[in-house]
């Protein structure tokens, strides 16, 4: 009998043991966050790790132009894509062993509280600001540019940074924002507030086109989306990445149909041209391909397909 009577009281204690536990899980609160937003992976002797700003949605009928409203619903459709798509907003930081450098800021607080995450991703990646030495800005849309400045102060301070010559005289001027029409005077405006700051400070330096901005870092002219619109490639130990920057923003449309530009472009005859030389180009020679507006990494190579080109992304894996 006491045997029997211990039994029981241990069966009870077991099964209120497990109800505990089932009761703790069922009531456990949902998390949601995400893990932090960078992607590391070594380019040769290079070690490049990509920062997600954030993410805004876009409307692809309602943005993009050489198409119809019909074709781009089907391709949209064939990646289970509606009619706002998620597009992410990333940047790119090279640690060249001797320079750390950032292609592009995000878009700070000039977009509002879906974007303006890179500084703090790039905290979490075992970074600091003051540690970057310099800033490549691939055009000043605000969502590349934005994330220069914070309260009006300079978040980059020991910085120098470098934007194609064209880009820099038609954003930066008075007389462009005062012409401009009253929906265009933003991006003006967005330009000025991030890099008037350095401009003042000494730390905004010009180049004209293609130019070699230091060893393994190379500005290619990609003029059409914008005026000094720039994309850069960075080679190490055999190995290149080229960053597209706004060469392409909707990738369900674009890749398969490579004509179809978006009302962003300043010249969109001229975007064109520079999107199919990038597909070509990469399709041919294989190398990785970073982009701004491609899902979080936006890190991958570029296949043709049929008439069109075909995005295959990165594996996952560590860094070694």
């Amino acid at each position: 009998m006491i045997f029997v009577s211990w039994l029981r009281r241990a069966l009870a204690a077991v099964g209120s043991f497990a109800l505990l536990f089932t009761t703790a899980h069922a009531a456990a609160p949902q998390v949601k966050t995400q893990a932090p937003g960078y992607y590391r992976f070594m380019l040769g002797a290079f070690e490049v790790t990509v920062l997600f700003d954030g993410a805004l949605n876009l409307k692809p009928k309602d943005l993009l132009t050489n198409t119809t409203p019909a074709q781009v619903d089907k391709l949209l459709a064939r990646h289970f894509e509606k009619d706002a798509v998620p597009t992410s907003v990333n940047g790119f930081l090279v640690n060249t062993g001797t320079m750390l450098v950032l292609i592009d800021t995000g878009a700070g607080a000039l977009f509002g509280p879906g974007l303006g995450s890179l500084v703090v991703n790039l905290k979490a990646a075992g970074y600091a600001p003051e540690q970057v030495d310099d800033v490549l800005i691939t055009h000043m849309h605000g969502d590349h540019v934005g994330g220069l400045v914070a309260d009006g102060k300079i978040v980059f301070p020991n910085a120098t940074v470098h934007a194609d010559r064209h880009e820099a005289e038609f954003w930066l001027s008075q007389a462009n924002l005062d012409n401009a029409p009253q929906d265009k005077k933003q991006f003006f405006q967005g330009a000025m507030t991030a890099l008037n700051p350095y401009a003042a400070a000494g730390k905004l330096r010009t180049f004209d086109g293609d130019t070699e901005i230091l060893a393994g870092v190379h500005a290619r002219a990609a003029r059409g989306h914008t005026p000094g619109h720039t994309v850069y490639a960075i080679e190490s130990s055999g190995q290149k990445l080229v960053l597209w920057g706004d060469l392409m923003h909707v990738a369900a449309v674009q890749f398969p149909q490579p004509q179809v530009t978006i009302r962003f472009d300043t010249d969109s005859k001229a975007a064109a041209a520079q999107r199919r030389k990038a597909y070509a180009a990469a399709a041919k020679e294989g190398y990785l391909v970073g982009a701004a507006h491609i899902p979080f990494p936006g890190i991958g190579h570029l296949r043709a397909e049929g008439k069109g080109y075909a995005w295959v992304p990165v594996d996952y894996a560590p860094v070694r």
